[in-house]
């Protein structure tokens, strides 16, 4: 294959590695449409700084890097877009003194009920119910929980102050918790 003619290239490389990338792009996003759109950015990406690439390493390393920047700027760009909160969820959870209230309190979760994401079952309403929050809660969640990481990489990758962090965290948690107990526990 000839690597100096980009659009050679690159076709050779969608045929390679775009399966991997589309899954990657959906194990970090959860969303087979963002995914395709990042794999499809990326390497549209990809054909523009073409003349970047010196070969100094693989194909495949240098296309995902170009994608994880993808994903992450996709999760930037999600925190500045306005969130519409539940209309009336605070009201409805908590009372004056900002207690629960007690239609509204947490069940308690039985000890079998703690290895549920081990089912499949179970993982299939989480992701229901994730991709019903606002997708700026749901991409600090998955960050967060999912992908364990650490709550200043999380910060930094989002664009987003610790205070904003941790009360969208608390937001989305309340919120995930509800759907639980419709979509699972009753």
């Amino acid at each position: 294959m000839d690597v100096k003619d980009p659009a050679t290239s690159i076709k050779h490389w969608v045929g390679l590695y775009s399966d991997q990338m589309y899954s990657w792009a959906l194990y970090k996003t959860s969303s087979k449409e963002v995914s395709e759109d990042l794999v499809q950015e990326t390497f549209l990406a990809a054909f523009q700084s073409f003349e970047k690439f010196k070969g100094k390493s693989q194909p495949k390393t240098w296309l995902f890097s170009i994608l994880n920047n993808k994903i992450n700027d996709h999760y930037r760009s999600s925190f500045r877009k306005p969130v519409i909160a539940e209309n009336g969820l605070f009201e409805r959870l908590f009372d004056n003194n900002n207690r629960w209230t007690a239609e509204e309190r947490p069940q308690q979760w039985s000890e079998e009920q703690t290895h549920l994401l081990d089912t499949k079952e179970f993982s299939t309403v989480l992701s229901g119910c994730m991709q019903k929050l606002p997708i700026n809660w749901a991409s600090a969640i998955q960050l967060k929980y999912l992908e364990e990481k650490n709550s200043e990489i999380v910060c930094q990758e989002l664009g987003i102050t610790a205070s904003n962090y941790w009360q969208i965290l608390h937001r989305a948690k309340l919120q995930l918790r509800k759907c639980l107990e419709l979509n699972w526990f009753k």
